[in-house]
């Protein structure tokens, strides 16, 4: 009753999940996002397409057995693409079994109109997505269309995706055939679906931005989660063998190689920007 009354009670929904409490939408959301329209040169030549793989589940079980309504960030995953629309490129989205794509609609900027009218425009897609196993299947002899692979962040892309043999694949394949990889915030937690089957760890080595494990224990303070996470991600991948740059959930944003990352939703401008520039500044 008093987390209640001090508006930091996870709020329940419908389906027995908790979204944020009214404290935590307020510190961790926006109303309009800090999205900066940028007129690139856009790209017009092959390799114009960038594959999105985003997620189809919804609710998180923590380790209290309490189960958190998530999905991907929607500033995380539209952001960036906003920038690299503007930069020339079109998305292939795809979630592991093709059913819809599932957002974290309670952090919408809902005063935002450039984000919604892309959200909008994008709406058939994010309903009717590929089946991520129909583009394995189908799509990786044409990698000279493809110029990168996005897996947006938000807590939902811990559900099934790291333990998905179709995001190994996809992952093996953008770096077989020089693609780039974008990612942010728990969008990383993809990269752990490459040691599958005692496959080597791909991204051994690397330097990468990851949404820090420490924020993730304190969050359940103020409501945000609803208990502790399953597991912890960016203390995962420095075992296998990350570098991690980023300590805070800030704009932290990080390249290596073909390997473009950000820290948390505050990057998602800055990972756009990054994204567009050194896509542009390769293939151009």
């Amino acid at each position: 009753m008093l987390k209640k009354l001090l508006g930091i009670a996870p709020q329940l929904e419908a389906d027995g999940s908790y979204s944020p409490s009214k404290l935590a939408l307020k510190l961790g959301t926006v109303d309009v996002s800090d999205f900066e329209n940028i007129a690139y040169t856009k790209y017009q030549g092959k390799k114009s397409k960038i594959l999105v793989i985003f997620t189809e589940q919804k609710n998180l079980k923590m380790k209290n057995g309490k189960l958190f309504s998530t999905g991907n960030h929607p500033i995380e995953a539209l952001l960036p693409m906003m920038h690299l629309k503007n930069a020339g490129f079109d998305f292939d989205i795809a979630t592991p079994n093709g059913k819809p794509v599932i957002f974290e609609m309670w952090a919408f900027p809902e005063k935002d109109e450039k984000v919604k009218a892309f959200y909008n425009e994008h709406t058939t897609s994010f309903e009717k997505p590929k089946k991520l196993g129909d583009f394995v299947e189908n799509s990786f002899d044409d990698s000279d269309s493809y110029a990168a692979v996005f897996i947006p962040g938000g807590h939902g892309s811990m559900l099934g995706i790291p333990e998905d043999e179709n995001v190994s694949k996809v992952l093996n394949w953008a770096h077989q055939n020089d693609l780039f990889t974008i990612s942010l915030c728990h969008g990383p937690g993809s990269f752990l679906a490459t040691t599958l089957n005692n496959q080597p760890f791909l991204y051994k080595g690397y330097k990468m931005a990851v949404f820090p494990d420490s924020v993730d224990k304190q969050t359940p303070m103020i409501g945000y989660l609803p208990g502790h996470m399953p597991f912890g991600l960016s203390e995962n991948l420095k075992s296998l063998g990350a570098t991690l740059v980023n300590t805070k959930s800030d704009k932290t944003v990080c390249l290596d190689r073909k390997l473009i990352t950000g820290a948390s939703p505050l990057a998602s401008n800055e990972l756009g920007k990054l994204a567009a520039n050194t896509l542009l500044d390769a293939l151009n």
